[in-house]
């Protein structure tokens, strides 16, 4: 592991320290958990967007068969 050193306010550091304190873990482990949350969040975000921008770039026609578009390929 690195130790790394970041500046975050008062209220934010009391908040984090609450929430560590109250999932009985430290700091580190709850920023880290944060981090790996928040990370997961985004590419979750990520994905979501770039489906979202292939339909719209290839929308379904209006007489698509839905249960074809909506089920995996056999593999």
């Amino acid at each position: 592991m690195k130790t790394v050193q970041v500046v975050i306010d008062a209220q934010l550091l009391r908040a984090a320290d609450g929430a560590a304190q109250r999932a009985r873990i430290n700091r580190s482990a709850f920023v880290r958990e944060a981090l790996r949350a928040h990370l997961k969040h985004l590419r979750r975000r990520e994905l979501e967007e770039q489906d979202w921008e292939g339909y719209r770039r290839h929308p379904a026609s209006a007489d698509a068969d839905w249960e074809k578009e909506a089920s995996w390929p056999e593999p």
